[in-house]
């Protein structure tokens, strides 16, 4: 690929699915007829200045986000882009000045922080009245609160603040000027009207916010502007890409495992890992009210999305990898293997023996319990570093089969999880999740979907089709099927049962910790 600059070669178009996540950001380039080209990757931090918080410099992260996508530019060979589609993680809120500057750190999804503002939530609303207006249950994750918290703890930041944005539209201002959000994203705020569509005047008010304050809100795909000159000199690029709105991350993987009709579902782990039911109404009933399900609007119009969520996911490996494997990193780094592949090298089939409660930032849904730890039973001195490593696989299934278990009790029936995200890597895995859950799991040609729906997304803004639903129906591949092994089915839903009782057992020892 040489973006047409060689004789008689047909000229390409290009985009760019720029995933940015909690802990690390992918740029990568796709062919209009949907090949992936080039892509690289950047990993930052997360601070943790305390227990409950978690904030970023999301200067950092707009660096390398710009850094990724020139490497990935230069390894695609080429000198134009059409346009730009963002993936983004959600929730997470910068304040910033009249210029853009942040005026604080990022405040993280992650970060719990939010307790009281929660409460007042509660009192001023209901609990059950924000689910049924937001889709949002109230939890430390929503924007909403967070919010409430800068106007509370630091009056000099919220009145100083010309807009509180986003990731995506803190990037899309960078890019272009002027910030946009996708209502995907925003309706992941809990401020956001979910039958309506755009900001609720009410809960703004509740907040003596002005609507001017945020970013204006368009669909997914819309065109946000082009690429400013200096940006786009810099990248290398002989003409200025269009920058187009995306949306949550998740929302853009469903999109790119090909999610355009209720009733399809898929499975994404990533930092965290989440479940994604696509719904062709906001359903905000009892059964998903209680299980803290989040119902929010896709990336295609006219469809919603119900989404579980386990805050660990692949974070808990990482933390195993980076503070026990360190052998495992050095071999990796000698080029001999991925040190996640090493770490699980001999791993044998069957139950470990192991039980990990992987709650280590909170529980998520079913409980979002913020207070409860993470914990590994089943220790002894015969317990090595792979036995460890697979459990801790094995305890994000369990966690998964508790949201399927939950979803199926709502009335939601999934047949097949389509699987997306880093996870998707694994074929161990894969085998684990069907295993664990009794569920077929397929996974799509490209994996990194999050990145493909952006650029789907990023195409619909520069009219290379009509849709996003159709450019995902265009170029969605199935690939492999991992099925369930009946016998290995019957030995982890036996352990499965245990695992139900650990939540339970060792959460009152957990909010003393």
């Amino acid at each position: 690929m040489t973006g047409g600059e060689g004789p008689g070669s047909r000229r390409m178009t290009v985009l760019i699915g720029l995933d940015v996540g909690t802990t690390g950001c992918k740029a990568v380039v796709f062919s209009e007829d949907g090949a992936l080209l080039a892509s690289a990757a950047r990993e930052y931090p997360v601070d943790l200045p305390q227990p409950s918080r978690a904030e970023q410099d999301i200067e950092a992260v707009w660096r390398l986000a710009f850094e990724s996508m020139g490497e990935a530019i230069a390894a695609a060979g080429t000198r134009e882009v059409a346009a730009i589609g963002l993936s983004v993680h959600g929730e997470a809120v910068t304040p910033v000045d009249a210029a853009g500057r942040p005026l604080r750190p990022t405040i993280l999804g992650m970060d719990t922080r939010t307790d009281a503002q929660n409460e007042w939530l509660c009192e001023r609303f209901g609990a059950r009245a924000l689910f049924e207006r937001t889709g949002m249950p109230v939890h430390t994750i929503n924007t909403l609160p967070k919010l409430l918290w800068i106007r509370e703890h630091e009056p000099a930041v919220w009145e100083a603040a010309e807009r509180f944005l986003l990731v995506e539209d803190f990037l899309i201002g960078r890019m272009t000027g002027s910030p946009l959000i996708s209502d995907c994203l925003a309706s992941r705020t809990q401020l956001y009207d979910l039958e309506a569509g755009g900001w609720s005047d009410e809960i703004l008010g509740a907040l003596e916010l002005s609507s001017e304050r945020l970013a204006e809100v368009a669909p997914s795909g819309t065109a946000a502007g082009r690429l400013s000159a200096a940006l786009t000199e810099e990248l290398g690029l002989s003409t200025a890409p269009v920058v187009v709105t995306g949306g949550h991350d998740q929302a853009c993987g469903a999109l790119g495992v090909g999610l355009t009709e209720p009733g399809l579902a898929m499975v994404s782990t990533g930092t965290a890992e989440v479940v994604e039911v696509a719904l062709g109404s906001p359903v905000v009933s009892q059964p998903l009210y209680e299980g803290n399900i989040s119902v929010y609007r896709a990336t295609v119009p006219g469809l919603f999305l119900a989404m579980t969520l386990n805050h660990s996911g692949g974070l808990a490996l990482r933390w195993f990898r980076d503070g026990f494997c360190e052998p495992q990193m050095t071999r990796a780094a000698a080029g001999e293997g991925d040190a996640y592949d090493l770490m699980l090298e001999g791993a044998g089939g069957g139950p470990t023996g192991l039980l990990v409660l992987p709650h280590f930032a909170g529980a998520g849904t079913p409980s979002f319990d913020t207070a409860s730890k993470g914990a590994i039973l089943g220790l002894t001195f015969a317990t090595t570093r792979t036995d460890l490593a697979v459990a801790i696989l094995e305890g994000l299934t369990y966690e998964l089969r508790l949201n399927m278990d939950l979803l199926r009790d709502g009335g939601v029936a999934i047949d097949v999880l389509r699987a997306i995200g880093g996870g998707a890597r694994s074929r161990l895995w894969l085998q684990l999740k069907a295993d664990i859950t009794g569920i077929p799991v397929i996974t799509p040609r490209v994996t990194e979907a999050a990145a493909f729906g952006a650029a789907l997304l990023a195409g619909t803004g520069a009219g290379l089709w009509g849709s996003a639903a159709e450019g995902a129906e265009r170029f969605l591949e199935l690939t492999d099927r991992f099925d369930p092994d009946p016998a290995q089915h019957v030995a982890y839903s036996e352990v499965y049962e245990r695992y139900r009782e650990v939540y339970p057992a060792v959460a009152p020892i957990s909010r003393q910790l």
